[in-house]
Parts: structure tokens; sequence; C-alpha cells
């Protein structure tokens, strides 16, 4: 029974397997007996292998000699069938010295045994563990890792001869968990959160599309218990009559908001569920997440959206409609033929769902027209209970920044990672906190484009632990598939036009494979009449512990890589040439200069220059602090151009003159290694959108950081040709925060 937070981080299957009885005498070790119960390797007889065309020989050697064969992969209950079957034939074949009468009745348990397993497979897929376990074989450890080895189906870190087993330890809660798989019934719906049996309360109400500009559930005044996963709404006769505020009866049709809270209060998921009919009820196509508008153009935008189902859709905007390319639960649509600086509406279409919401395209490049853009990051989540902490997310303080920039009519949002509490391990579990940021934000992101961009806390990962005090993690592997990148591009429609990967770099260990996550649509640049804007991605390839990175190899916090560094340095030298570009902001997650909470790390580690990424176990030849001049001498040194660099990862709000009366260096750094700024400019940092406060701390630098407050704060920049003024508004109060004249 899944209760909260009663969670062992570290138990679950592996106990279960370490448990499992298996044959004495045979040629089959305790180990490849756990492989072959979980159904991860199969061992099987020559005999069964004549038999069977579907088995190839394996070239490893079992444990006292033999042979081994594995099956190509079927379903799970294939696969347990078969591999009941192998066993059966392995243990009358292979177990020398046994007569057939003995091992009978052990073959029949062993069949009993693997038929559990294909149950628990399935249990195990469900709640987001399976897949790990079940792609654990096929993984292929990246050439720039090192100490990282795989012994049969496990992974582990070497450590001096030790071997610290990866932490396969589920998930607290998933996405598919959350959601519920809800069903039509005679009376309404019923919702089955998994087999994990989680104990809670459902809260429910219809959402009034169409009542609202930014519609959200009005939630009914009684709740339903969830006990053992299951709970069930009844519509019919509880959401009928005076309680019908979306005319379901007469349309037979309407949408369901949902809250999924623990029995310890915290807040899990919100949901949508969209049905038909008025008794029966069936479950419709749903607009899960969305839609959002973004990367808006001068003659149009992108409108993505999630659906609970495999389906076609469409975007109308302005009598013209816009489809997706294929039936999927992803749908992100491109709106083009459009007007400059012109408002319209538009209506997405799914099933039997139909939502009207608008956007204003862009004005044309270099119009240099007045418009205001807003800024913030670190929303995870933060204490005082309730809304603060919607697993992983604070949406309470979101919530008041979207509508406090929906009231200021910006032209769009830059928010700069640390979006979730993250630092997972499970791709299941982050999805959760994604969904969950991205409903905190929805009712304003139907209009007001949102450009999003990573932090720390978006790390996915790999970890190993020895069950104590030792925790190293790695970004996660297949980068492809399971980065935190790749994980993150997933979640989050943004401009396409970064560099490809750190792979081609010199330090690439095999050029001919990926061996390093993608760029793609984490590091990009975008404009906005006769702005740009650059986002880098200062948590790429992440090794959270710097300690850790010479054993295993990564990039530390706050370190820019040799790629992105030179895609940088290109990008820049594209809009110093541009006529129509008159500002350039830079945003990043880490600070170039700490204030508050991370004076230890970002791009200043204590004043040491040691820390730097390993790759393939060397060292690159650059230090965090000599990265960090390297990108000041662009920023500042070669444009005429960059105005700010908006930073977070401080939960905080702080501007810093960075200029050259600016002490940017510790006392004992080499007058070689040291350069000399040119001009002035500003790094904001607003790092308080929800996340725990950290205090001010004492730096080279803090004579010239202004405005340090602990409030959270977004921060408003008002560009009007050549002319910038910045005004930081706290959203819970709506009280001045700080102004200045930045051009």
């Amino acid at each position: 029974m899944l209760r909260f937070p009663q969670h062992d981080r570290r138990g679950g299957i592996v106990k279960v397997l370490a448990n499992t009885p298996f044959p004495e005498g045979g040629r089959l070790n305790r180990r490849r007996w756990l492989c072959a119960a979980s159904g991860l390797r199969r061992a099987w007889s020559e005999a069964e292998r004549r038999t069977d065309p579907a088995l190839r020989e394996s070239p490893e050697e079992p444990d006292g000699g033999g042979r081994v064969f594995q099956a190509e992969a079927g379903t799970p209950s294939q696969n347990s069938h078969a591999q009941a079957r192998a066993m059966i034939y392995f243990c009358t074949f292979g177990c020398p010295g046994r007569r057939y009468s003995d091992v009978v009745p052990f073959c029949f348990t062993l069949f009993l045994v693997c038929i559990g397993m294909s149950i628990l497979r399935t249990l195990l897929l469900l709640s987001g563990l399976g897949p790990a376990l079940l792609l654990a074989q096929s993984v292929r450890i990246p050439a720039t890792h090192t100490h990282i080895e795989k012994e049969g189906e496990s992974l582990y870190v070497n450590y001096n001869g030790t071997q610290i087993p990866e932490d396969l330890s589920p998930p607290v809660f998933t996405l598919e968990e959350a959601y519920g798989n809800p069903k039509g019934t005679r009376k309404g719906i019923d919702f089955d959160f998994g087999p994990r049996g989680l104990e809670g309360t459902l809260y429910y109400g219809f959402v009034p599309y169409g009542d609202s500009k930014h519609p959200q559930p009005v939630y009914f005044r009684k709740s339903v218990a969830i006990k053992e996963g299951k709970a069930s709404i009844n519509i019919a006769d509880d959401l009928q009559g005076r309680y019908d505020m979306v005319g379901w009866e007469e349309k037979e049709q309407g949408t369901l908001g949902f809250r999924v809270v623990a029995t310890n209060g915290l807040l899990l998921y919100d949901g949508r569920v969209s049905f038909t009919g008025n008794g029966p009820f069936k479950v419709g196509e749903t607009i899960v997440e969305g839609p959002f508008v973004t990367c808006v153009r001068p003659d149009g935008a992108t409108i993505w959206f999630q659906t609970n189902a495999r389906t076609k859709a469409q975007v109308e905007v302005d009598g013209r409609v816009f489809e997706s390319e294929k039936k999927d639960t992803r749908h992100e649509i491109v709106v083009e033929g459009l007007q400059a600086a012109t408002d319209y509406a538009y209506t997405v279409r799914c099933g039997a769902v139909s939502q009207t919401f608008g956007f204003r395209t862009a004005p044309a490049p270099g119009s240099r027209s007045a418009f205001t853009f807003a800024y913030a990051s670190d929303s995870r989540s933060g204490q005082g209970g309730g809304e603060r902490n919607v697993y992983g997310a604070n949406y309470y303080i979101m919530k008041k920044i979207m509508a406090l920039a929906t009231f200021k009519e910006t032209a769009f949002f830059q928010f700069s990672g640390d979006l979730i509490n993250g630092y997972l391990t499970s791709v299941q579990e982050i999805d959760l906190q994604y969904a969950n940021w991205k409903r905190a934000v929805e009712p304003y992101g139907h209009y007001l484009p949102i450009y999003i961009s990573m932090g720390n806390h978006e790390a996915l990962s790999r970890g190993f632990s020895d069950g104590g005090s030792t925790w190293i993690t790695v970004d996660r592997f297949p980068y492809e598939e399971e980065s935190a990148e790749a994980v993150f591009a997933r979640h989050f429609v943004n401009p396409r036009n970064g560099p490809q990967s750190e792979d081609g770099a010199a330090y690439d260990p095999d050029p001919k494979r990926q061996d390093f996550p993608s760029y793609e649509e984490n590091v990009f640049s975008y404009t906005y009449d006769n702005l740009a804007v650059i986002v880098l991605n200062s948590d790429y390839w992440y090794t959270p512990n710097a300690k850790a990175i010479p054993l295993v190899g990564g990039n530390p916090h706050a370190y820019i890589m040799d790629q992105q560094l030179a895609w940088l340095e290109t990008t820049l030298a594209a809009y110093e040439n541009n006529p129509n570009i008159d500002h350039v902001f830079l945003t990043l997650h880490t600070p170039f200069f700490p204030n508050g909470g991370h004076v230890r790390d970002d791009m200043w580690y204590g004043g040491s220059n040691q820390v730097r990424p390993f790759v393939a176990g060397k060292g690159l030849p650059k230090g965090i602090i000599e990265r960090r001049d390297q990108l000041l001498e662009l920023l500042v040194n070669k444009s005429q151009k960059v105005r700010a660099i908006m930073t977070g990862d401080e939960h905080n709000y702080a501007r810093t003159k960075v200029g050259p009366e600016t002490p940017i260096y510790p006392e004992d750094y080499p007058e070689s290694l040291r350069i000399q700024l040119s001009r002035t400019i500003y790094q904001i940092n607003n790092g308080a959108a929800g996340a725990p406060y950290y205090a001010q701390e004492e730096t080279p630098w803090t004579p010239f950081v202004s405005g340090f407050t602990t409030q959270n704060a977004v921060v408003f920049f008002h560009v009007e040709g050549d002319k910038i003024e910045m005004e930081v508004r706290n959203p819970d109060t709506l009280e001045l925060v700080d102004e200045m004249t930045i051009k």
C-alpha cells in the first residue's frame, strides 16, 4: 500500500530478487539465477536451443562451464513462459547427479515462480521501475565516462576495487499513475492510480472553458477518498442540476479537473479528463497539458499540447486550419502566414474537445516598438505547505508570477531553470514534476509565450550507492532517450537553432558514436523586434558531485563546454552584425558572480580554478574561472550590444555591476590569467520564484551588488527603441522591489 512519506528510496524489487530461492548444485550461480528469475537474462539448455529457432548462442561463458543461450525479446508473457520452459530443460539436463524425480517438483515450482514473474514484470512497468530493469542489459556505457562498468545486466562504479552498484529504487509516484487510468461508468468516472495502493483524497470539479480567459477547475463541495489506489466520481448524481455549471446534461460532454492528494497532505497532481454522454459516460480525447504558445514570430507561432491518446489534432487561426502531421499524444503545430504585431484567436480541436485562446504575433524585425518581457527562475517547491509544493513545483508563487506578467501585458517570459525539485533517477517521476510545473503556468501559457531553459534541478541521473553515505550520479544514459537534456526536450518546445552536442570536440573519445547528450531545445536563441535573447545550458552533461568528476567523468555545475562556447561566439557575432538588433540579453541558470547560496560553486567555487570537466579520464585544460573569463571576453569586450546577464540558482534577487572597476578574482589569482573588462554590463539574478531562500554572503564584488532581497520577485524589462528600463515586483504583495535604467 502506497502511503507518503513512508517510502524506501533504496528498497523495492532488488530485495524481492535477492530473496528468490535458487537451485543448489547446478551450473547456475546466484547472480545468474537472479538474472533468470527476473527475466533480465535467460539461461537456456542445449536441448531447448535445438527445438527453438528463436534462440541464439551467447558469447558469455557461464560459471562452471557449459554454454549459455539467449532468446530474442518478445512480450513479457511470451518471455516468461519461454523462460519457464528453458529453465525446466536446464534443471533437467544441466544439473548432474540429480534424479528426474528430484527435479520435477522443483521445476514445477520454478514454472509457477516464472509465471509470477510475468505478473511482477507487469506491475514493475506500471510502477515505473520496470523499464529501467528491462533495458539495463542493452545499455551502452558512453566512452566519456570512466570507472562505470557492467557485469551482466548490472551497472556499478568501480571505486578502488569496490563495486558501488546502481541504485534501482522505484519512483515515489509517476505521471502514468497520476493520470489515474480513467474509465467511464454508468454514473461517472472510475480512477485507478496504480497497483501500489495509493491512499488519499481526490478533489474534482468542472473546468469552465469559455467562461473565463484563464480557465481552471472550480472544485465541487465534496471530495472522494482514494482507497487502495481507486476512486470514483459520480457525475450523474452529484454534478447535475444546480451543480451543472458547464451544461453537460444538455451537451453530453464536459471536462473535469481533479487533484490527487496523499494521506500526509502532499499534493501529487492536478489532472484533466474530458467525457461524453450522460449515463453511461465515456472518457473522451482529452488535452491533458496545454495548449501553450511559443516561438512567436512576425508571421506566426507554434501551438503545442499533450493529449491522453494518440490522435490527430488541429489548430484554427483566422479561418485557416493547421493539422498535426500524424496521430500522436504530443502535438506541435506551426501556425504561419499571419500579419506581424497582430492579435489572433486560435481554436484547438481534438475529438469532442474545442478550446479557444489567443496570441499576438511579434513585430517586424527592427520595428523598435515598445514592449515588455519578464524574467525569473527557481520555482521548485517551497516551504509553508499547500500549493507551495505540488509535488516538485511551487504552484503558489508561479501562478502569481504568471498572473502579474499577464496583467503587465508582457510580450514573452524567459524562465531559466530549476523549475522543479528534480535530482531524480526515474524518467517517469521527473515526467510528473514537469507536468506539475506546466499545470501551474498553463492558464496563462495559453496566451503568453514562455521560453524555458535548464538548471541543476532538472538533473535526471543514473545514481550509484553503497547504501551508506556514498552517492554518485551522472547524466542518465542512453543519452538519446533518457538524458536530462532529452527528457527536457520532450516536455517543452523551444527554438531548434543551437549547437548539436559536445560530440566532435577535441576531447570527444569516439567521433563515430554519440557520447554526449544533445543541445537541442536546451541551448538556443530567439529574437523579438530589436532584441535578441541567447539561452545557454550551464548544467549540461551534469555530474553533481564535483569531487566525483575525476573518477567517473562529467561536467561540473556552471561550466560551459567548448562546443557551446564556440556556438555562443558565432551567435553573438551574428547579432552584432544584424542591423535590426539593438540589444542582446544572455541567460543561463548559474551566476557568473554568486552572491548568496552558491558562492561555494557557480562560476566561482570559492575562488578555485581547479574545477573542470573530465572526459574519458582527462580534465579539460581550462578551469572554471578561466572559462568564466572567456565568456566575459565575448560578452563584454567583443560585444557592444550585450546589456545584461540574466541568472538564477541563488534563491534571491540581486543586481551586480560588472565592469572595469569590479574585483572579480581571489587575491592569489595569477596575474597572467586575469582579463580586463572594457565596459559595464549587469548581472540580474532572479532565483526568487518560490524555492527556499538564501541569504547574502561576502565576495570580492559585494560592494558592487545592489537591491539584494529574499522576497519573491519577477523582473520586467521595458524596451522602447534604444532604451531599456528594469522594474522588479514582488508577485505576492505587488510592491516595488527594485528599478533602474539599463540603457
